[in-house]
């Protein structure tokens, strides 16, 4: 259980002024409002008042009292000060001395309601808030420590000391860890778990385990790559690990182990006691299966690119190889043309003129040459393409039997022919004229299709490869048990699986599991502004409606900068008291529709909380 995960400077900042607060913070946490100032004017010497509202300030912003509660910067001590009609010549020394500020520490958390740390309800509720967020997500111990700083904070708990809390945190998460590891532990059969333990032996002849092996993402870009690559998803398949539900185990947690099983060395997981090293093999099976399919799809992706860029440069090569060729037979049927668009040249000797300046023969060439030569508007280089059949052939028959492609209602003529394909293979003869054709678009079809109705099997092939990179990367084909290529809709959580998590994620978000409640409590939170600002809107100059467009619009008065914040705090907001200082809220509330114009709508509240 390792608790020195805390830097230094975490450490440095915990629970004392590290920096000097902004104008904002001043602001919100050391804002003296009128029942503050009536309990701090109770006494009698300045030092003492002074030395109470920087407490009470210093709680509210640091969440703790301090132990010498004078080591408050100056910035701070100036700001109080001022509101207390003080001079900042006050000396602080006295206050410290003796027995006076405990006194104020401990009114301060009668009045105001900061419990300690050891209270067993609040110690409760953060342990389980803590222990929910280590399960569901994972988060590292430093990021789990600055938010129970916070929530401690906001929740009026006074912070312990660092190592008590940060022993906690560790804790919390070898409980999380000791608990993931023992119920996966306990979910593979018999057979399941002699595979995921021979992952860890090396075979006879090699260097290197199982689990080094299927490690090696590709590093090359070939047909044989491709099939390497094909072939290691299929070993990982054949370990049985997709069958096993995983629906009740948090997808970080499993992603997080997988991950550091595909990092560590497989002598220090045989090592591990049988809980863990079981749970370890069988988050890196389930994870590297995901993760090599999304290596062989995204390898078949630059494959499929990379002939068509091949093709490409193979038919502008073409092109400049036989333009010299082309222009030749351009000009000669040109200056027959000529001749056809001489009004000189009587109709009737036409024929005989132009095959007196361009023979017969030479014609004939011309027009078989510009056929040859020219391509259709809508070719796009296609006959180059069916020349990389011979790299489609290595992987296709394996890429098909083992991956299982699935679409949507717009992918399926391209599914369709995958099966086609993948049936045809095999078979002698084949029966190519029997495939679907609705996946060939317009501009393949004169190399499919051919001048006699023929299917070309080459031509096919490619314009299927072709349409398949399409479809994946528009998600109309796809493949479930992938990540980066499956189907997005399938990520949302619904149904069974948001029942089984719900407890879990509303515990730590800190929300009731049914809606109702929190929509009746935020409800009544809108209506209580609304009526208060409502009640003070007739009188409020700054702010006003406008119609504009059929639309009212709030106008509010241009206000000055940082120095009038306190004023807008005090005349308009509500100060808020608690919470931490590295937490923003932002709200956002729409305008009922058919409110009346004279009315200000609910969203003013946000602007003008004034008091009643």
């Amino acid at each position: 259980m390792p608790v020195a995960f805390l830097t230094a400077e975490q450490e440095r900042r915990y629970g004392r002024y590290a920096n000097e607060p902004s104008p904002a913070q001043l602001a919100q946490y050391f804002h003296l409002d009128d029942a503050d100032r009536a309990r701090i004017d109770h006494r009698r010497r300045p030092y003492n008042r002074l030395g109470f509202a920087l407490q009470l300030g210093t709680v509210r912003f640091l969440g703790t009292f301090l132990d010498d509660p004078t080591d408050v910067p100056n910035t701070v001590v100036t700001f109080v000060a001022q509101q207390l009609g003080i001079t900042d010549s006050t000396d602080l020394a006295q206050y410290g001395v003796g027995d006076t500020h405990w006194d104020h520490a401990r009114e301060i958390r009668q009045h105001y309601g900061y419990h300690a740390f050891a209270d067993p309800s609040e110690y409760f509720r953060l342990v389980r808030w803590m222990y929910a967020r280590a399960w569901v997500s994972d988060e590292r111990p430093s990021m789990l420590f600055d938010l129970a700083t916070a929530r401690l904070v906001e929740r009026k708990v006074l912070l312990p000391g660092v190592t008590v809390l940060a022993r906690l945190v560790a804790r919390v998460r070898d409980r999380a860890a000791q608990r993931l590891w023992r119920l996966l532990a306990s979910l593979p059969t018999a057979e399941q778990h002699a595979s995921l333990e021979g992952l860890l032996t090396v075979p006879a002849g090699n260097r290197s385990s199982h689990v080094d092996r299927l490690r090696h993402s590709p590093t090359r870009m070939s047909s044989t790559a491709l099939v390497r690559a094909v072939q290691r998803f299929e070993d990982i398949q054949a370990l049985g690990v997709r069958e096993i539900s995983l629906a009740h185990v948090p997808p970080s947690r499993l992603t997080t182990l997988g991950r550091y099983a595909a990092a560590v060395w497989a002598p220090t997981i045989a090592r591990m006691p049988d809980d863990r090293r079981i749970a370890t093999l069988l988050a890196f099976a389930r994870t590297m299966e995901t993760t090599a399919l999304d290596d062989a799809l995204d390898l078949l992706d630059l494959m499929i690119t990379d002939m068509l860029a091949k093709a490409k440069k193979l038919g502008q090569a073409e092109r400049l190889r036989t333009v010299q060729d082309l222009d030749e037979a351009a000009l000669r049927l040109r200056e027959a043309c000529a001749i056809l668009f001489d009004d000189a040249c009587a109709d009737a000797q036409v024929r005989n003129t132009v095959f007196t300046h361009v023979p017969r023969a030479h014609l004939a060439d011309a027009m078989d040459t510009v056929a040859a030569l020219t391509r259709p508007p809508d070719d796009n280089y296609y006959q180059e393409r069916v020349t990389q059949y011979g790299r489609v052939r290595r992987f296709l028959p394996r890429l098909l039997r083992v991956i299982p492609f699935q679409s949507t209602s717009a992918g399926q003529p391209v599914l369709d022919a995958l099966h086609f394909l993948s049936a045809l293979d095999g078979r002698r003869p084949p029966l190519v004229q029997d495939a679907p054709c609705e996946v060939v678009p317009r501009g393949w079809q004169r190399l499919v299709l051919g001048s006699n109705g023929h299917i070309d099997r080459r031509a096919y092939t490619l314009c299927v490869m072709e349409r398949l990179q399409d479809n994946l990367r528009r998600r109309d084909v796809f493949v479930p048990a992938s990540e980066r290529w499956s189907d997005p809709r399938v990520k949302l959580i619904h149904g069974a699986q948001w029942e089984a998590m719900r407890p879990q994620v509303c515990r730590a978000l800190g929300r009731q599991e049914r809606p109702e409640p929190e929509l009746k409590a935020l409800a009544e939170q809108l209506e209580t502004a609304y009526q208060r600002t409502a009640s003070n809107f007739s009188t409020n100059a700054a702010v006003r409606l406008e119609s504009h467009q059929g639309r009212d619009r709030l106008i509010l008065t241009g206000l000055d900068k940082e120095q009038n914040l306190e004023n807008l705090r005090r005349n308009h907001y509500a100060p808020i008291r608690h919470g931490s200082p590295c937490v923003t809220y932002e709200t956002k509330v729409m305008r009922p529709q058919g409110a009346k114009r004279c009315a200000p709508s609910k969203a003013t509240f946000l602007i003008m909380r004034s008091r009643p």
